[in-house]
């Protein structure tokens, strides 16, 4: 029994000890990151915004579109009206966005959306560039100007700051606000540093004309975003941060609609998890990519809540084992420290997400939000078909 104590907690301490020391190297290297110059102003960019019946959001979002410090000659708003029933293709053109309409009940999904986008940018000629940004976002002014001066130098795919649009509106929203900072904000600014890829976000990020006739869009999962970020570490491109733009999607906050959203991006990546995995790392070892070895330890790293319900199991183990035999107790120490390596990771997304104290108030919920997310992790999976999310409207 005393040594199946052992082998047990050794099997939960050594993966969830190495998540933490993951996280922690990131938080320690989070500090903002110096912009580059200013561009000539002279990259041509297509902004494609794939809708399913978004008719409530999309006016805000081309409005908010059509106001990028940019000349106005040099970029086009393309909304990709996909398989929609309602009004958002009327809206998006009397907004001043021009609006291809998709029609393809058997392959239905973002990434197909998406794939008929840049085909269709390809085929025109225009953009020299293609961006993708969701239809219920918000962006800063400077989009476009991160993207160009970055692109300049020869960058080909890039990412910003994806956030949060409504992080006030209940303690789910806030503290998906601070995971969402720990998670895009804090790691993306360390593995800039560091010279490896921030991966793709699915929101705000753009890849070159040149790019896609290298590595073509063929990504189609519920996390196609990651999907084509490794497609692209696989095919020894990084994707770079830029840590002075950014663009902000609308969260939901009520449980059922938040729960079917959180489903979809759990079982699309757990999935990815299996499939992309061993495969990365298989590449960063027989090459020494770097890249590829930071894409795969992103990827077995779980999601936050799903470390801390490791992290307090492992407190609670090694406390047990350490009351019935006091010299376990660097068992309890090595918990003690993990803990508090995901508790500063943690920390850093509150400060940076300019949530403020009221943040810190509602991390006595996170338990339940722990619980929450477990029970719609193991509920019963819906449609792998693009869904279009509860909007909960001013």
């Amino acid at each position: 029994m005393y040594i199946l104590a052992h082998v047990l907690l050794a099997a939960l301490a050594v993966p969830t000890a190495l998540a933490c020391l993951y996280l922690l190297v990131l938080t320690l290297l989070s500090a903002r990151l110096r912009p580059p110059p200013p561009s000539l102003r002279r990259v041509r960019f297509d902004v494609v915004v794939p809708a399913h019946d978004e008719a409530e959001v999309i006016e805000r979002t081309v409005r908010s579109l059509l106001q990028l410090d940019w000349p106005r000659d040099a970029f086009r708003v393309l909304v990709i009206a996909d398989n929609c029933s309602d009004a958002t293709a009327a809206l998006a053109r009397a907004c001043g966005a021009s609006v291809l309409e998709r029609h393809d009940t058997s392959r239905r999904g973002k990434g197909y959306a998406l794939e008929f986008a840049f085909e269709h940018c390809r085929r025109d000629g225009f953009a020299q560039a293609l961006v993708v940004v969701d239809a219920d976002s918000e962006v800063s002014a400077n989009l476009l100007e991160a993207f160009a001066t970055r692109i300049e130098r020869g960058t080909q795919a890039l990412q910003v700051h994806y956030g949060v649009l409504n992080p006030r509106v209940s303690w789910r929203t806030r503290l998906m606000t601070i995971a969402m900072t720990a998670f895009h904000l804090v790691r993306s600014r360390a593995r800039e540093r560091l010279g490896v890829s921030c991966g793709i976000r699915g929101n705000g990020w753009c890849v070159t004309q040149a790019l896609l006739g290298t590595v073509p869009y063929r990504a189609y999962s519920l996390t196609e975003d990651i999907e084509f970020g490794i497609a692209l570490a696989l095919a020894g491109q990084r994707v770079a941060y830029c840590d002075e733009a950014q663009v902000r999607g609308e969260m939901v906050s009520r449980a059922a609609a938040a729960g079917k959203q959180r489903q979809r991006w759990e079982h699309g990546r757990f999935a990815l998890l299996r499939s992309s995995a061993l495969p990365l790392l298989g590449r960063a070892l027989a090459r020494g990519d770097r890249v590829c070895l930071d894409l795969a330890l992103d990827l077995l790293v779980l999601p936050l809540s799903y470390v801390a319900l490791a992290v307090l199991l492992l407190l609670g183990g090694a406390a047990a084992l350490t009351w019935w035999q006091p010299a376990n107790a660097p068992w309890l120490w090595l918990a003690v420290a993990t803990a508090a390596a995901l508790w500063l990771h943690i920390l850093r997304g509150w400060q940076l997400s300019g949530i403020g104290w009221r943040g810190l108030l509602d991390m006595a919920c996170a338990p339940l939000f722990v619980l929450w997310k477990l029970r719609v992790l193991l509920g019963r999976r819906g449609p792998d078909a693009w869904v279009r999310t509860e909007r909960e409207g001013p």
